[in-house]
């Protein structure tokens, strides 16, 4: 791969994938998918987290067990794997399997923007449903969701069956981590809470008070665990970013779930389309 920061652009799986050199960093680069920001990189710096809602997630893989310690992750969705490669600078000797449904954008990924040698990562073409369905059971400390089909979380990965599928793979004590979208009167982010209180005893949301005071469009992390959740020192982190966000638990998410029923597969729906604009460039 050529040092000189010159844009790609290529059609894949899901669209038409384009590279965006940042002109402010090094060897940096934004992915971009149909125009919606779908992953950004600094290949100098795998620490270096530039979306709120990614930022939120290492905040989460940061409390998810003692610093530094080695982790079995399995990621469903991959995108340019931001997420895998902060992992493996922070917790050195995990192992991690990302499984990413579109091949045109894992063959881009591996040809521009390399893992670093023995990353430890595997990166493997295939559906994130039929993967977690067909993985051993008790094999994953963490399971981490982020996958989009376009702008909307496809209706296989929205349902109480998969919210048990993941609750199969994770090990006691394991945790489930998803990037999610919605806005008032939150009708999808709702039943998703319902859903995973059906296969987990514990759960939270990480979001921005104004998503979750449906002022806005945006991103909220699902946590689900059968173990007691960090919830003290992931909302410490999550309120002194750059990005200030909440973490909403117990009662009150309660609350914010109250009526919710959880969706069975034969019922499940895509999570719903973003407002024109909402995660695209300006």
């Amino acid at each position: 791969m050529s040092d000189e920061q010159i844009p790609v652009v290529r059609d894949v799986g899901q669209g038409t994938a384009k590279l965006l050199p940042d002109v402010d960093r090094d060897r940096a680069w934004l992915l971009t998918v149909d125009g919606a920001p779908q992953s950004y990189v600094d290949l100098d710096d795998p620490q270096h987290l530039e979306f709120e809602y990614v930022r939120r997630l290492g905040h989460v893989l940061d409390c998810a067990a003692e610093p530094g310690l080695a982790l079995d992750l399995l990621h469903l969705g991959g995108g340019a794997l931001t997420l895998p490669r902060y992992a493996a600078a922070t917790r050195a000797g995990s192992r991690q399997t990302v499984v990413e449904f579109d091949a045109g954008l894992v063959d881009l990924v591996a040809e521009h923007l390399p893992l670093a040698a023995g990353s430890g990562v595997t990166v493997h073409t295939a559906d994130a449903r039929a993967w977690l369905e067909a993985a051993p059971a008790a094999s994953a400390d963490v399971v981490v969701a982020d996958v989009f089909g376009g702008s909307r979380v496809p209706a296989q990965l929205t349902s109480v069956e998969y919210a048990r599928a993941a609750a199969r793979v994770l090990r006691p004590g394991g945790l489930y981590a998803a990037n999610l979208a919605d806005g008032a009167p939150f009708d999808f982010l709702r039943a998703q809470v319902a859903n995973f209180a059906e296969a987990f005893a514990e759960l939270a949301l990480v979001a921005e008070p104004a998503v979750l005071r449906g002022r806005r469009f945006g991103n909220a992390v699902l946590l689900a665990s059968d173990a007691p959740l960090e919830v003290g020192a992931l909302a410490r982190k999550c309120a002194a970013d750059a990005f200030p966000a909440r973490v909403e638990y117990g009662d009150g998410l309660a609350r914010f779930r109250k009526g919710a029923a959880p969706v069975a597969d034969a019922d499940a729906a895509p999570s719903p389309a973003p407002p024109e604009g909402a995660f695209s460039l300006g």
